[in-house]
């Protein structure tokens, strides 16, 4: 099953609404990549509200995610992180120290718009 990428404006806008098996968060990963290349993308919001917990390697596969896109010139915002999420990004040194981050997906589509000056 793949998670659907929706284009708004110059932003990617990508909300997970189930739980990330191996194979579904390298799928993800590939899918945004491309996307970001095909539509010149600037910035990208996920949404992880629904997500109460990662493993190891789906933590992994989100810092690559975050560190891919910003090297092809996309501003990440994560929204909604899980305190039981956060815990495990920390925990295995998944340090998101110049990612954006924003309580829901509405804000985190502000704090992008601010970031890219629109």
């Amino acid at each position: 099953m793949r998670i659907p990428i929706l284009k708004l404006y110059d932003c990617l806008l990508v909300s997970i609404q189930w739980e990330l098996d191996d194979q579904t968060a390298l799928q993800f990963q590939e899918d945004l990549l491309h996307k970001i290349h095909e539509t010149s993308a600037n910035g990208v919001v996920i949404d992880l509200t629904s997500i109460d917990f990662i493993d190891s390697f789906i933590a992994k596969v989100l810092g690559d995610v975050i560190s891919m896109s910003k090297l092809m010139g996309a501003k990440v915002v994560i929204t909604g992180i899980q305190p039981a999420v956060a815990i495990t990004l920390i925990e295995l040194g998944i340090g998101l120290e110049d990612v954006l981050t924003a309580l829901d997906l509405e804000k985190g589509l502000e704090k992008l718009q601010q970031e890219l000056g629109d």
